[in-house]
């Protein structure tokens, strides 16, 4: 597996990206056509009648999100949101970490470049 870490700079506030990055009804917006948080915590993602489960690492409110997919035995098939406050000119930053096969990082970069795309439109930044 390939790590990748990707970062975007948006023009919102902390508090309305944590809520695109932490919640159901925020991921749906940008990330996933449906998600739900399941009786035992976990989060199912629904993207083209297709579904995945991941459960909720960890977090901290306003900083970062980390899931991971419940699937998969790879100790590293996990994705976190990163938010970040450059201290010179109070961009907020979105930093993205993710895994992804051999040869495939162009591809899971375009594709996250195209969902952080679709949180630039929802949240006007």
């Amino acid at each position: 597996m390939e790590k990748l870490q990707l970062e975007f700079t948006l023009k919102t506030s902390v508090k309305v990206l944590y809520q695109m990055l932490s919640t159901p009804s925020g991921l749906s917006r940008w990330f996933a056509e449906d998600v739900n948080i399941n009786r035992d915590g976990t989060y199912s993602f629904i993207w083209d009648g297709s579904e995945e489960i991941a459960e909720l690492v960890s977090k901290k409110r306003d900083e970062f999100v980390k899931y991971k997919w419940v699937e998969s035995d790879d100790s590293s098939s996990f994705f976190e949101f990163r938010i970040q406050i450059d201290p010179m000119t109070n961009d907020v930053a979105l930093i993205i970490t993710d895994y992804c096969d051999e040869g495939e990082e162009e591809e899971t970069s375009d594709l996250w470049s195209k969902q952080v795309e679709t949180l630039r439109q929802n949240i006007g930044g």
